[in-house]
């Protein structure tokens, strides 16, 4: 991958992330803008062909994603921002992030699980307590999303996927 794309991938995924750990939301201008971007690169340096690889690396994003979206899985930001990274990586890397962002919410969501059910609360504080005297009160603050009943932001799977990808496969 070239160092204009793999820029490109890391400044929306960083900017993602901010925005989807501060407000629980993806805005459409930073995926509609890099979808965009990621067309006009793929153009300008490959031609049509360039084109068609950016519409299947973004499909190959958008739809299982779309899916996950049609269940209740995830936000719409995260399809559009799935479709942008395609479009930007092409198809196989945006599906071994796809395939390694499910595999590390899935841990998360069990950690969520398990510290959220009163033994696992009365385990994680009893830790928590015996490392440093304020850390459940920290526990409180990271875990608030999930004390609320709200779904916990995406991007701390996709975060950890992204560098799994790209230190393993590249």
């Amino acid at each position: 991958m070239e160092f204009i794309q793999t820029a490109a991938i890391i400044v929306l995924l960083i900017l993602a992330f901010i925005t989807d750990i501060k407000a629980q939301i993806i805005p459409n201008q930073l995926t509609i803008s890099f979808f965009i971007a990621a067309f006009i690169y793929q153009i300008a340096t490959n031609g049509l062909e360039g084109a068609a690889a950016a519409a299947l690396g973004a499909a190959a994003g958008f739809v299982p994603l779309l899916l996950l979206h049609l269940a209740k899985g995830i936000g719409a930001g995260d399809v559009k921002l799935f479709g942008a990274l395609g479009a930007w990586a092409g198809v196989l890397p945006v599906l071994q992030l796809l395939l390694y962002a499910i595999l590390y919410a899935g841990v998360i969501g069990l950690i969520l699980i398990l510290v959220n059910r009163p033994f696992g609360k009365r385990v994680t504080n009893g830790v928590a307590s015996f490392l440093t005297p304020d850390a459940g009160q920290r526990r409180h603050q990271w875990l608030q999303w999930a004390e609320s009943g709200k779904k916990f932001p995406f991007m701390l799977a996709v975060a950890p996927a992204a560098v799994t990808v790209w230190s393993v496969f590249n």
